[in-house]
């Protein structure tokens, strides 16, 4: 009903992981959660259209688990003996520990455990996480966070020859694992576990200024956020959410009336111009005005604006407020990065009045007047003279479409 591609289940899946204390390393699907294993929840997701992810985070274990009872020596340490046979153990963090992968049995166990996993299911997408640091980290009594890292990268390059259809997320409690090495093995990454849309503006704004934001995962939250408590309308996150590999991660069963209506709209502009996102150029403009920001993706590079056919997007931008502008307005702000000799019609598609935020957004009683019909240009005057923009309220959003002519 919302265009949603995937659906991911996210942590608590496995045998006795009812809380954070337990459970990881037992890779098995938890018979008494779910008794005819995972295949009923798959279908009814494909049934619908969607793909099937599944949390995961193979390199974690709690001492809590059935795997760390059958072997204690799998996991890393300062020391050459086991913490059960007086050995030390590292200082713990969430409640979790670290298999030690240089163990060619460590290894061998997770690598069998995800690919049964990937076999028995049908399973297109997986959210791997590492959600701790690797802290006296050893085996056999010498410091081993390299061979670690090797023996991850070949977990990850086995698993993807074993299966090739399935993408990876490398999640890591948010950016914690954004290396060549992992880039090269994985599909995206998650920048931040903070879902607050201020925050993701300067968190995507520099994560972007080194990833791709095809690989730049991006989610719509809830409307409060959990890691801020700041509340933000739809159309603020949706933006924001917008210029990167976009998602959801929100109980979207709580979304009714108007609001349902614009969140089904902000998934239809992200498919309509996925491909100008991911495959753009990012351009980020040049302001005085620091409260102010505005970026987004060109098509194609720096003059070959004939390269644009006409009627098509050339352009997407956000212009964001990120809180109260020491000026009375913004005055005319120009759009860089687009071709000087093409000429463009640049509109505001959202939020419009249509959307239940609208009103919300700009401060000002009757903002300039091109918002209602559009504004055209050739791209030399909108650079360097630019458009009269509007009086934003502080955290809000306004997302600008330009299209070549």
């Amino acid at each position: 009903e919302l265009g949603v591609e995937r659906f991911v289940l996210d942590d608590g899946w496995f045998r006795g992981r009812r809380d954070d204390h337990a459970g990881l390393g037992d890779w098995y699907v938890d018979e008494t959660v779910w008794p005819d294993g995972l295949t009923p929840l798959i279908d009814a997701v494909t049934s619908r259209g969607m793909e099937f992810g599944l949390w995961v985070e193979p390199e974690m274990v709690n001492l809590d688990s059935d795997i760390a009872r059958a072997h204690p020596d799998w996991i890393v340490g300062p020391s050459t003996a086991a913490h059960t046979d007086g050995g030390r153990l590292p200082l713990e963090w969430r409640n979790q520990h670290v298999m030690d992968l240089v163990n060619p049995e460590t290894w061998q166990y997770i690598f069998d455990r995800i690919d049964a996993l990937l076999s028995g299911n049908n399973i297109s997408y997986l959210k791997w996480d590492q959600n701790r640091d690797l802290l006296e980290h050893g085996h056999a009594g010498r410091s081993s966070v390299h061979e670690q890292t090797l023996a991850a990268y070949r977990l990850f390059d086995e698993l993807r020859k074993a299966h090739p259809g399935v993408e990876i997320e490398s999640c890591s409690s948010g950016g914690a694992r954004v290396d060549l090495g992992i880039l090269e093995r994985t599909d995206r990454i998650w920048a931040s576990d903070c879902n607050d849309a201020l925050e993701r503006q300067s968190i995507q704004r520099w994560t972007g200024a080194v990833v791709p934001p095809e690989l730049m995962g991006s989610h719509i939250g809830p409307t409060t956020s959990h890691t801020t408590a700041r509340t933000h309308d739809l159309s603020f996150r949706g933006i924001t959410a917008l210029f990167g590999h976009f998602g959801m991660e929100w109980d979207i069963r709580s979304v009714q009336g108007k609001d349902r209506g614009e969140l089904r709209r902000i998934v239809a502009l992200y498919k309509e111009h996925r491909d100008l996102i991911h495959c753009g150029r990012r351009v980020h403009a040049d302001l005085a005005d620091d409260s102010l920001q505005l970026h987004g993706v060109v098509a194609g590079w720096a003059g070959d604006g004939n390269h644009v056919r006409e009627g098509t997007t050339a352009a997407l931008f956000a212009l964001v407020s990120s809180r109260t502008s020491a000026a009375e307005a913004p005055g005319r702000i120009g759009i860089p990065g687009l071709d000087a000799g093409t000429s463009y019609r640049v509109e505001a598609i959202f939020p419009t009045t249509v959307d239940a935020d609208h009103a919300h957004t700009f401060t000002q009683a009757q903002p300039p007047a091109w918002l209602a019909t559009g504004a055209e240009a050739n791209g030399r005057f909108l650079a360097e003279v630019g458009l009269p923009m509007p009086i934003l309220n502080p955290e809000h959003a306004l997302l600008l479409k330009v299209t070549a002519l």
